[in-house]
């Protein structure tokens, strides 16, 4: 693992353990070269995904992108670290288990709102503001009567 801090490529772990998930290992690494300290983690991944994009590129999926994004959302609520991240590999795990190695974005868009949307209503509202695309207030207060209606439904 290469050192953040000097781009070193001898580094050592000194410290190795399950993250409270279990889903990810967490390594404390030590730098040979400058002493620095940083922590890696490693994650079982099924396979590569790519995603496919509304303007027909095709990216590497990035699990960092995509919780940024949720974090982004979730900024300034009650929603505990832990219970994200849980969210966020609950949706990696999904896309992995579609069976195919290409995923459209409008896929992981739906996945992560479901997954807000019992998370926090306002992170889910915030989310969809980007992933819909606002433009004006109208097409909140659209969203909004229209996920009235769909929890009246519900009922």
């Amino acid at each position: 693992m290469r050192c953040p801090y000097c781009g070193n490529d001898d580094t050592q772990v000194k410290d190795s353990r399950p993250t409270e998930d279990s889903n990810a290992i967490r390594r404390r690494r030590v730098c040979s070269a400058c002493g620095g300290r940083f922590t890696t983690f490693e994650r079982v991944q099924l396979r590569e995904l790519i995603v496919s994009k509304k303007s027909g590129r095709k990216v590497a999926f990035d699990r960092e992108k995509l919780n940024r994004s949720i974090i982004t959302a979730l900024r300034k609520r009650e929603v505990e670290p832990e219970t994200a991240d849980r969210m966020i590999s609950g949706v990696v795990r999904r896309l992995e288990s579609i069976g195919d190695a290409e995923v459209t974005s409008e896929q992981i868009g739906q996945l992560v709102m479901e997954g807000l949307k019992e998370l926090d209503d306002v992170a889910f509202v915030r989310f969809a503001s980007v992933y819909k695309n606002f433009s004006k207030a109208d097409d909140f207060k659209t969203f909004l009567s229209q996920l009235d209606a769909d929890n009246l439904d519900d009922e």
